[in-house]
């Protein structure tokens, strides 16, 4: 049987030279549970990449962002489905507002910190691209 694949778009967030790193809470699938990921969601009918990266964080974390530029595709295969996951570097001027919603927590890391964190499997080579490059 095909696996289902789902499209998302993630946002790496980034304040004052930390990344955003968001920890999911218990999951449906187990695999995910407990595991760190860049937020961001499913792109709906008639919208954009930017525009559902825009939306989605407004949603999970009541922040503004302004998406800058694409960064990496990851195409991963899980046991349950396959993910399209499409990164993108965005920028918030204020964390002011930020409400932790769909989350367990969040940390604000420098890009060379953020490889010790427990990641989701599609998320890790978003990490290691970023674990490369100063903020």
């Amino acid at each position: 049987m095909k696996k289902k694949v789902l499209k998302v778009v993630a946002a790496v967030i980034v304040y004052e030279d930390k990344i955003l790193c968001a920890l999911k809470d218990t999951h449906k699938y187990g695999y995910l549970s407990n595991k760190y990921e860049f937020p961001g969601g499913k792109v709906e009918l008639n919208e954009s990449n930017e525009q559902a990266l825009i939306r989605e964080i407004k949603e999970e974390l009541n922040l503004d962002i302004t998406v800058n530029n694409h960064l990496i595709t990851v195409n991963h295969s899980y046991p349950d489905f396959e993910i399209e996951l499409i990164s993108y570097l965005c920028t918030t001027l204020s964390t002011d507002n930020l409400i932790i919603q769909e989350h367990k927590e969040i940390k604000w890391l420098s890009s060379h910190v953020i490889l010790k964190l427990d990641w989701a499997a599609a998320d890790l080579p978003i990490v290691h691209h970023l674990s490369e490059k100063e903020f």
